[in-house]
This record gives C-alpha cells, structure tokens and sequence, in this order.
C-alpha cells in the first residue's frame, strides 16, 4: 500500500515533468512521440491542443493543490478495490481526472480508454510508475469488457449513459452524460473579456464538455462584438478536419434555410439548443436576468459550466472554462466523494 504522502509526492513529480516541457531537452523525446503518436491516431489532436493538456495538468498537479483537495476526506485504513474506468476522449486526457481519484484514494484503475484517445493517459501514468513503482500494481489498462471489478466512473453520450447505468446498476456506479458549457453576456464586458470567451469557445475546436458552445445575450446585443474577438482565430481553418466540418455544417444549414451569422471560419445560429456543432455557437436572447437563471436552474442537468462577468457562484470567469481546479467535478458528480463510501 502506498502512503498518501507518497503518492502526492509522486504526482507532484508528474506537474513538475509536465511544468518544464522542452523540446531540446531529451528527457521529453518520448513525450513528444507520444504527442506525434496522438495526432495521427486523431486528427482533433492537434499538438498545441495536446501540449496544451500537458501544461494544464502540470498547473494542477502540485502538493499544495492536492493536499487542499484531498483535505475534506480519509482513505486510510481501506481496503483497495478495483474500479472500472469508461473513459471520454473528446479532447486531449480528457479522463485523467478520473485515473488520478482513483489512485489517489488508495483503489485500483481497470482502465478502459477511448480509442480516440489511447496514448495519451497511458504515457503520463507510465511516467507516475517511473516516480514511484508502487503505482505499478494499481493500474491495468483494457480494450475488452470488464469482468472484474468491484465499482464502476463511466463517461459517455446520453445514450451510452443509459446503456452504463443498466450494465453497471449491480455494483457501486458514477455515470457521466453528455454536457456543455455556456455563457452569460449582459452587454458591459470589456475587449478582454470577449477575447477569453472566445478561447473558451475554440479551444479544443470546442470539442470538450467545458467548451462554450452557447451564449446567452440580452435583446438588441451586437453579435459582431463576439465575432470580433473570434476573429484572431482564423487559423482554424489550417486544420482539415475542423474546415471539412465548418464547410458541412454551413452547407446543411443553408440548404435547411436557416437564418446564420458567418464570419468565412465561423458560425453563429440563434438556437435553443445547449449543443452545437463543429465551428458554430448557438445563441439566445434573454428579457431579464431573473427570468433567464430560473431556465438555467430547470436546465441544469444540461449544463457542464457557466462562464460570465458575474462574480456569481458557480460561475467561472471568462477564458476559465477549460481551467477547473481539481474540485470542480464533472457533472458536478464529486468523484472523491463516491470513492470514498466504497468499502
């Protein structure tokens, strides 16, 4: 077993690799094959995309951050069970958080990855090994179904959700669904606050569940004002998959004669939908801010995150999306939490 002083000194070793990346530095020549590996594997993983993953786990990953987390629970003294991990591979280690809850907790990962995403989590849990073997027992990764375990995190579509919550209903179970992250405009933001809403909505070619895929604006807002700050982004288009899926998106859009917004890389659509596709923001108008938060609350469960200007709780700051902390759980389901009553 290892001690927990052990394993936060051990991830705190994993952000410190992840922190100091430097292509001239040998050490990270595996990293960087590994990064090559993933963008041919999956063509959404571009390699700023993934270098971007790599720094943001190495921002979380430090003793401080974990032992402030970790703070609210105990998992001494337990007896270490195997659960099952189904993860997402939406975007660039996308199911780490899911892999590091669970070592951390003292328990055993029986790793399924995406296919679109195999590489990745395997290359940073093989570099967790080599700063401390101990962990080498409490990983094992599998393409087949899971025939021994004692609980189960799994990650998916609605549909898929359905289909873990009926398969896994006879053990202890998380099950995560399809999500998005929008956004709340009241008209007063400054030039640098839309410039980090429109990271919030490009980063990852807004793939992720964080992704801000939906804005609100009040009535009469000048929607030029976020294709404005959209517009450092052109670049996008430099990948083939996000242009083939703006060139489809508008194509199916015009022939359906619905009314688009369009900038030549990106589109905006007025639509009650929380999901939108590739290289498109839906938006909608609101009367007033009471009116709207009572919508939010009866949506809820269609929602991963909410970026404003409000200094609102729950509410993350613009440009913050795609940087939780690692208390702010998927779903809001506290993964922590459920491991911890495992007995």
């Amino acid at each position: 077993m290892i001690q927990l002083e052990q394993q936060i000194f051990a991830f705190d070793r994993l952000g410190d690799f992840l922190r100091n990346i430097n292509p001239d530095n040998s050490a990270y020549d595996v990293l960087f094959e590994t990064v090559n590996r993933a963008k041919s594997n999956n063509g959404w993983f571009s390699k700023e995309n993934v270098l971007h993953a790599f720094a943001a786990w190495g921002k979380l990953l430090n003793k401080e951050e974990l032992t402030q987390w970790l703070l609210p629970y105990s998992f001494d003294h337990k007896t270490p069970k195997i659960v099952g991990l189904v993860l997402a591979g939406n975007i660039p280690l996308v199911g780490f958080h899911d892999v590091l809850s669970v070592l951390i907790s003292g328990n055993k990962a029986l790793v399924k990855c995406s296919s679109s995403d195999p590489l990745l989590i395997a290359f940073l849990i093989q570099k967790l090994q080599e700063f401390e073997p101990g962990f080498t027992s409490f990983v094992e990764f599998t393409k087949e179904r899971f025939t021994h375990f004692d609980a189960v995190i799994a990650t998916g579509s609605n549909n898929a959700a359905r289909y873990f919550e009926y398969y896994f209903s006879k053990v202890p179970n998380l099950i995560r669904s399809n999500r998005n992250g929008i956004a709340i405009l009241d008209g007063n933001e400054t030039k640098e606050q839309l410039e980090a809403l429109a990271e919030d909505i490009v980063q990852y070619f807004g793939l992720g569940c964080r992704s801000t895929s939906k804005v609100f604006v009040p009535k009469g807002y000048d929607l030029n004002l976020i294709f404005g700050a959209l517009y450092p982004y052109d670049s996008l288009m430099d990948s083939a998959k996000y242009a083939n899926n703006y060139d489809y998106n508008k194509a199916v859009y015009l022939m359906s004669l619905f009314d688009l917004l369009d900038n030549g890389f990106f589109m905006l659509k007025e639509d009650a939908s929380y999901t939108s596709p590739v290289a498109c923001l839906h938006y909608e108008y609101y009367e007033d801010a009471q009116t709207l938060e009572k919508k939010l609350i009866e949506d809820k469960d269609l929602i991963q995150c909410i970026t404003s200007n409000q200094n609102t709780a729950g509410h993350f700051a613009f440009g913050k999306a795609q940087q939780p902390q690692l208390w702010d759980y998927a779903d809001g389901k506290n993964t922590l939490a459920f491991l911890n009553i495992l007995t």
